[in-house]
C-alpha cells in the first residue's frame, strides 16, 4: 500500500478541481447520516471556498426534472454556470463531466455529493483507479444512514481515496496566512458557514473595536 504523506501530498488550489454531485431535493430527503441542513451549509461553504481560491468547480445533477434542481444556495455561488444533468448514476462514466474536468489540466480531484455510498463512491473509486488524486469531502456529502456513510468511506479509503472535511480543505488550500487576499475571502466564508468559529471571530473583532473601560469607571 502506498501511503499518502509528505508535503507534495497536500492539496493545492492551483492543482485542484471540485466536482459537486447531486445536491438535490430527492437525495436530501433521505439523508440520515447527517443533519440535512448541515450538509447544505457545509456544501455551500465548500463551494464558496473553491470560488475564493479560483478552483474550477463542476456542478452536476442526475435527472433534475424528477429529482429536483441543484440547491439554489450552491447554484447562486456560480451564477450563470452550466449545471450538467446526467442519466448515468456514476458521474465518472459521463464523458460530459470527465471532459470538463480534464480540460482544467488539474489532477487533484475533489468530490462531494449525495449519496456517499452511491454517487460519491462510484466516481471516486473509478477515478482513483485511473490515476487521479481523489479526495472526498465527507461532511459535504451524506448517505441514507450512518452505516452507509461509514462503509462507503471505508470502501473508498481501501481504494486509495483521501478523506477530508470542508474546513480542513480550506486550511490546506490557504496553507499560509500571509496570503492576505485569500485569507480575507476565507474569513468571510468562515463567518458565514463555520458556526462557532465564525461567531468567535466576530466576537474577537467586537472586542478589538471596543474601548477598554477607564480606570475608576463605575466607582
Amino acid at each position: 500500500m502506498t501511503f499518502r504523506n509528505g508535503l507534495a501530498s497536500l492539496l493545492r488550489p492551483e492543482d485542484s478541481v471540485l466536482v459537486l454531485i447531486d445536491h438535490q431535493p430527492y437525495q436530501l430527503a433521505n439523508v440520515n447520516s447527517h443533519e440535512p441542513t448541515m450538509v447544505v451549509n457545509n456544501t455551500v461553504g465548500l463551494a464558496k471556498v473553491a470560488k475564493a481560491f479560483s478552483v474550477p468547480t463542476i456542478l452536476t445533477t442526475v435527472i433534475a426534472e424528477r429529482g429536483g434542481n441543484l440547491f439554489s444556495q450552491i447554484a447562486d455561488v456560480f451564477p450563470g454556470q452550466e449545471i450538467i444533468d446526467r442519466t448515468l448514476i456514476n458521474t465518472w462514466q459521463d464523458p460530459k463531466v470527465v471532459d470538463v474536468v480534464k480540460d482544467t489540466g488539474r489532477k487533484q480531484l475533489v468530490i462531494a455529493g449525495l449519496w456517499t455510498e452511491v454517487c460519491v463512491a462510484m466516481p471516486a473509486i473509478q477515478a482513483a483507479g485511473e490515476g487521479w488524486d481523489v479526495t472526498v469531502i465527507t461532511d459535504a456529502s451524506g448517505a441514507v444512514s450512518s452505516e452507509a456513510h461509514q462503509v462507503a468511506i471505508q470502501r473508498m479509503i481501501a481504494a486509495g481515496v483521501n478523506m477530508m472535511t470542508w474546513l480542513a480543505l480550506a486550511a490546506e488550500w490557504q496553507r499560509d496566512w500571509a496570503r492576505a487576499e485569500q485569507a480575507a475571502k476565507l474569513t468571510d466564508v468562515i463567518v458565514q458557514h463555520s458556526g462557532g468559529s465564525g461567531i468567535a471571530y466576530l466576537w474577537e473583532q467586537q472586542l478589538l473595536n471596543t474601548n477598554p473601560p477607564k480606570a475608576g469607571a463605575g466607582a
